[in-house]
């Protein structure tokens, strides 16, 4: 028997932008229904996603930082590798997170569901044994690991990212099936723990879409980290092996053609976390790519429902969907509120880390739109050469009339650290004058923005003068 309860909003998903759109509107006072497939609030970013990755990625800076030193003149014993150990760290990490969340949930007397949500009209929704009639409804179901039928066929050494994150072992070889931002970092993990380590991409470089300018001096680094690059390569298909995985590749830089693995992780992107939800009866349409169709309000084809976070189009970031969840529930509190940003960051925690908002060069070229790029190498860095880590840039890309700051990217170590403050420089339409003028602490790498910022006025100070181009 079906029992029946009432709530002012009702979100379903609970990672970033679900939590943060039901805390937002219960401190505003609206009776709030949070409901998630997991057994706690999180999702996927904080439980097999996100926070577990980065927990991993230290662990692996950690390595390959004690093997750099070095140069320095300090020596460090090759490092004892506790799998179980580094596997505990992040799960302990995850843990704590989401027993905060827990208690964030109760402390704002947001009511936390465990079990899966389906709409059983355009005000309703089922949860377990309980329908929801709700006034609101946000849906927030994030996304899924894109997972080709080819290549999953049940065999436990093919991965996915959520696999990989638990680490049952350090292969001697690991192939990675795309060269995105999840293949980069697992593949970087599994390298520093002692995986030889394959790295297959389709297009002509690593992370497709990304400056090239700051895709180079990455690339230049894994080469020593990783195994092997192919570009411009196919995984025609995957085979059961003696020992492991037959992989049966075709590129022109591929030496053996069928190489064989201890386990392959495919990262190929990520799908939006739309089925099975009843939409139809909801009145909530799709796109041809499974993505909610929203307007700036974030709400979608039915008016009492919004979407947000991944299910709602990309760029799939969970600071975006944190963003368009606090839009949402402002807009169902009546607020004047809608989604207008200038720019979304976004962060690739490899080593050097990539980070970037705003216009790139690229997306400049396709728009035919003129614009004035600079570029600061890290070599003028007194700071990167105390860290005996000079391959990094700094670009801005500005707008040669008015001298405002249209985009910004950074590769190098903290990248993702220093993309605040141009994120600031854009949403505030600050010029290349405003942050040239603003004093930056003395030695450190955000010094490099200000000096790229001088570079576009051909005076940056550790730099040969040129002139304005």
């Amino acid at each position: 028997m079906t029992d029946t309860a009432e709530s002012d909003l009702v979100v379903i998903g609970a990672g970033p932008g679900g939590y943060a759109a039901a805390f937002l509107a219960a401190d505003k006072g609206m009776k709030v229904i949070l409901v998630d497939a997991g057994p706690r609030p999180g999702g996927t970013c904080l439980n097999v996603g996100c926070i577990p990755s980065k927990a991993l990625l230290h662990a692996a800076k950690l390595i390959t930082d004690a093997r750099d030193a070095k140069p320095l003149g300090v020596e460090f014993a090759p490092p004892k590798i506790d799998v179980n150990g580094v596997r505990t760290h992040w799960m302990k990490v995850v843990d704590t997170m989401s027993k905060n969340l827990a208690f964030l949930c109760k402390a704002r007397k947001v009511d936390f569901v465990s079990g899966v949500g389906k709409f059983l009209d355009g005000q309703t929704v089922q949860v377990n044994d309980t329908a929801y009639r709700f006034q609101h409804c946000i849906i927030a179901t994030g996304s899924v690991p894109t997972r080709p039928a080819a290549f999953f066929t049940g065999n436990p050494r093919v991965m996915d990212s959520t696999g990989a994150l638990k680490l049952e072992d350090v292969p001697p070889r690991l192939l990675v099936v795309g060269g995105g931002y999840i293949g980069l970092e697992m593949g970087y993990v599994y390298a520093a723990l002692g995986s030889k380590v394959t790295v297959v991409e389709l297009t002509e470089g690593l992370l497709p879409g990304v400056d090239r300018d700051l895709v180079q001096p990455l690339h230049k680094r894994l080469e020593t980290l990783f195994d092997k690059i192919y570009l411009r390569t196919k995984v025609v298909k995957l085979e059961e092996a003696k020992g492991g995985i037959k992989a049966v590749l075709e590129g022109p830089e591929v030496e053996d053609k069928e190489p064989v693995f201890e386990r392959v992780l495919v990262a190929v992107g990520r799908q939006p976390n739309s089925r099975d939800l009843g939409l139809e009866k909801a009145g909530v349409a799709v796109d041809d790519k499974g993505f909610l169709k929203v307007n700036e309000q974030r709400r979608t084809s039915a008016e009492k429902i919004f979407a947000i976070g991944d299910v709602a189009g990309e760029p799939m970031l969970a600071h975006k969907a944190t963003y368009e969840g606090k839009i949402a529930a402002e807009v169902i509190l009546g607020e004047k509120a809608v989604y207008d940003v200038r720019a979304v960051p976004a962060v690739v925690f490899t080593d050097p880390e990539i980070a970037w908002c705003g216009l790139t060069e690229t997306e400049a070229k396709k728009q035919k739109r003129e614009v004035k790029r600079v570029k600061f190498n890290w070599l003028a860095s007194g700071r990167a050469m105390t860290l005996a880590r000079t391959e990094g840039v700094t670009k801005l890309v500005i707008d040669p009339e008015t001298e405002r700051i249209l985009g910004v990217g950074i590769v190098g170590v903290d990248a993702g650290e220093m993309i605040a403050e141009a994120m600031l420089a854009i949403e505030m339409s600050a010029t290349a004058k405003d942050l040239a003028l603003t004093m930056h602490a003395h030695p450190t790498l955000s010094e490099t923005l200000y000096e790229a910022a001088e570079d576009f006025y051909g005076m940056a100070t550790h730099k040969a003068p040129s002139k304005k181009g």
